[in-house]
């Protein structure tokens, strides 16, 4: 179903001022505050927006058949783009996206990715984890890591790190780039691309087939395209509304 939503003109003014103002480490500057003023939408149309939102992303599902179709770069950088608005601890934006379209790169990603994989469905993850893996028909290979057109890596970076080797400790990173990627996904979505979140575990690989520094840790690897033809996934039902909130 096509978002037709338009957005509100104001919205693009914070923007266009960021854009044109270059990002610069902020530790210790003193508070400058600028005012804050987003256009107010009638309680009619947020209605609206609001269900709409929520059926397109009820549609949302996590793909491992992808299309070879191409598809648009600046796709990817726009949706990379909005997740980089997310909310981070101290506005310190502990992440790197790495968009991964070397094949020969993909290639070495995916084998390293099956190694570690192979490792743990054959004993490593245990029986606990392997049972609660089983209802989704996942396995040791990765065909999506060479199959989809589009690779994001996603790092996080554990603490900054200037260019003199200066370092400075970043705060709630895990959180804050785990909100990152789901506002990743989402925008994916949003855009008519399908996504999978990978996490092979060690990872440790990605950083050193990506020549990544040494203060930025691999979090996920997120295929991206259009589904296959034949495309098919885990005939799931997720949670009602009552069962997963809470009203005092």
């Amino acid at each position: 179903m096509p978002d037709t939503t338009p957005e509100p003109a104001a919205a693009t003014a914070p923007a266009a001022a960021s854009a044109s103002r270059p990002w610069s480490p902020t530790h210790g500057a003193p508070y400058r505050p600028t005012p804050y003023r987003p256009e107010r939408i009638a309680a009619e149309e947020s209605l609206a927006r609001a269900a709409r939102l929520r059926l397109r992303m009820d549609e949302r599902r996590t793909v491992r058949a992808f299309s070879p179709d191409p598809v648009p770069e600046q796709v990817l950088r726009d949706a990379v783009a909005c997740a980089a608005t997310a909310p981070s601890g101290a506005h310190q934006q502990p992440w790197t996206f790495v968009l991964v379209k070397d094949p020969e790169v993909r290639r070495r990603i995916r084998e390293a990715a099956e190694y570690e994989e192979k490792l743990s469905y054959d004993g490593r993850l245990g029986e606990e984890w392997l049972a609660a893996l089983r209802p989704l028909g996942t396995d040791a290979v990765k065909a999506h890591m060479t199959d989809a057109p589009g690779l994001i890596v996603v790092f996080q970076q554990r603490y900054w790190l200037g260019e003199d080797g200066a370092k400075r400790k970043h705060y709630y990173v895990d959180e804050s780039v785990g909100i990152a990627v789901g506002m990743l996904l989402s925008a994916l979505h949003l855009s008519g691309l399908a996504a999978l979140i990978h996490t092979p575990s060690p990872m440790r690989f990605l950083g050193e087939v990506l020549n990544r520094p040494e203060n930025e840790k691999a979090f996920a690897v997120i295929p991206v395209g259009y589904p296959s033809d034949d495309c098919e996934v885990p005939d799931l039902v997720r949670k009602s509304l009552d069962q997963v909130l809470v009203e005092i």
